[in-house]
């Protein structure tokens, strides 16, 4: 019997490009691969690209460089490019790195593996389609195939593209316009993806909380999904990202208030706290909407947890704007958030804004500030769960320290705990008493062991 081809994947952006990843992990299974050890082993290499900040493009083609010399010395080593760079620059990756073998974009995900095949006898080649094949998109096959970091848990995409105008937001350019998958399909799915062990799904979308509305051509359907998917024995959690604030209705608050599966867990992008900067970002919202939507998911959903996205230095913002921001997010008391240094992209508003950039050294002093707001804010909310009795998703040991494991908490938090006597595979479902909360992450102490874990041992994906 033949030795089995290898591949390996590296991703470098948001949830979404990991979860085409592991369906692209799923595709190479399904024709008979398997994972690498590492990139230089590897008879396939697959790069996923993300375009959301020039530091990924940087990262790509730095990565590309090192394998060079690799597929110098083993020419039948072929090397991809998809992802979001991918359908933004096209031809320009073979123009900059000619020993890539195939570039393929957001739309032809499913292509991959005839797309190599192809290469290897008629040379590069790049396709890139400018919309999404739908049945393509029906295929569930990858969902159950996928090669998962986590095997309990799963990414499920219930919409691609994205219909806002966001100015510094390159995505509607590279994802094309919103797209929302049949209802049957996803519930389908995700009962297959439980059938095979998986306890959480996460929802996955540019902006969750509209989908369904090119369906219905009226309102959204999201609430009614989120109950439906609450509904599926043996689905434990769900988590979904990311809602936009403008989009977030009373019905989704009430469907996760009453749906258990529904974790009490909220990421809402802020970006910005001041009125004048949220206009020119095209945002469709004001600080003052913002917190009114923030307090109604508070007053409704017990114990929620919440996070968010924010830019500093977007173009034109005064320190007096920087300032309203920094009280808008004081206000707000989030759990964490996920902070970006503005990054001009191509084709985007904001990136012909180039009169109004703001210098280095102010955005520098500015993100400094915000983090020690929102460090502040973290470590109180860490600090009011001392002495709480958490349900813990086992994740496995550690990172940084094998004689403790690490999981997550129904309200995603990170918390540590140390090693037991009796070994706690990936999977289980335990209790874990809170002993101490740190700006990052909660430490415990093992209360019980609710059950072990439901899933199959696989495989996991490689990591970039």
């Amino acid at each position: 019997m033949a030795t089995p081809k290898t591949f390996a994947i590296r991703t470098f952006g948001c949830q979404m490009n990991e979860h085409d990843s592991e369906r692209l992990a799923g595709l190479m299974v399904a024709d008979g691969m398997v994972p690498a050890e590492n990139d230089a082993d590897a008879d396939v290499v697959i790069f996923n690209t993300c375009t959301i900040r020039e530091n990924a493009d940087l990262k790509l083609y730095s990565a590309l460089g090192q394998l060079k010399a690799v597929k110098e010395q083993r020419p039948d080593m072929q090397i991809a490019v998809g992802g979001c760079m991918a359908q933004k620059d096209r031809g320009e990756i073979l123009e900059r790195a000619g020993w890539v073998d195939v570039v393929f974009g957001t739309h032809n995900l499913s292509a991959a593996p005839a797309l190599l095949k192809r290469a290897r006898e008629d040379g590069p080649l790049v396709e890139i389609l400018d919309a999404p094949d739908p049945e393509a998109n029906r295929d569930m096959a990858p969902a159950l195939y996928a090669v998962r970091e986590l095997p309990f848990a799963a990414w499920m995409t219930i919409q691609t593209g994205c219909d806002n105008t966001c100015a510094y937001c390159i995505v509607p350019s590279v994802r094309g316009e919103e797209i929302s998958r049949p209802f049957d399909d996803l519930l389908r799915e995700a009962e297959m993806l439980v059938g095979t062990g998986v306890a959480e799904i996460t929802v996955l979308g540019q902006n969750v909380n509209s989908y369904g509305r090119d369906i219905t051509k009226r309102g959204p359907l999201f609430a009614k999904l989120l109950r439906a998917l609450g509904e599926i024995d043996g689905l434990e959690r769900i988590r979904f990202t990311s809602p936009h604030p403008k989009d977030l209705r009373p019905e989704t608050i009430e469907a996760m208030a009453e749906t258990k599966a529904v974790c009490p867990q909220l990421h809402l992008p802020l970006q910005s706290g001041s009125n004048r900067v949220l206009r020119a970002m095209r945002r469709g919202y004001s600080a003052e909407r913002y917190m009114e939507r923030l307090n109604s998911a508070r007053d409704t959903i017990a114990d929620l947890a919440v996070t968010t996205d924010l830019i500093v230095g977007f173009p034109g913002e005064t320190d007096a704007e920087f300032d309203e921001s920094l009280e808008v997010i004081a206000a707000a008391e989030f759990d964490s958030a996920y902070t970006f240094i503005f990054s001009p992209r191509s084709g985007t508003r904001a990136a012909e804004m180039t009169d109004d950039f703001v210098a280095d050294e102010v955005i520098r002093e500015r993100f400094e500030r915000l983090k020690e707001v929102l460090d502040r804010s973290a470590l109180r909310k860490h600090e009011a769960r001392e002495g709480k009795r958490e349900e813990v998703l086992v994740e496995g040991p550690s990172r940084r320290n094998d004689q403790m494991l690490s999981g997550r908490t129904r309200q995603g938090k990170l918390i540590h705990f140390p090693v037991t006597d009796e070994p706690l595979r990936a999977g289980a479902l335990v209790m874990v008493d809170v002993t101490h909360g740190a700006p990052y992450h909660l430490l415990g102490e093992l209360s019980s062991v609710v059950r072990g874990p439901r899933h199959k041992v696989r495989i996991a994906l490689l990591r970039s």
